[in-house]
């Protein structure tokens, strides 16, 4: 099977293709050099991770102590 390489660098995977791997829009890929050729594979997925993503990078901030009083503080507001 044979696909031409749009200016942006896309290509189109044949249907037949994609439905066999189970593809859909929105789906990640990974892509590796084998050799002399590019492997395209489906990317592992991550179970139980939220659909949106979040909480999935660790923040760098420090979490506000068990004992912090917001009501206090917007008291003093």
């Amino acid at each position: 099977m044979q696909n031409t390489l749009t200016t942006k660098g896309q290509v189109t995977i044949p249907r037949a293709m994609r439905q066999h791997f189970g593809l859909q829009p929105g789906v990640a890929v990974q892509f590796a050099i084998e050799g002399d050729h590019i492997a395209l594979r489906p990317a592992p997925s991550l179970r139980g991770a939220p659909a949106s993503g979040f909480a999935l990078i660790r923040s760098r901030r420090k979490s506000v102590p068990a004992d912090f009083d917001v009501a206090s503080l917007a008291e003093q507001l």
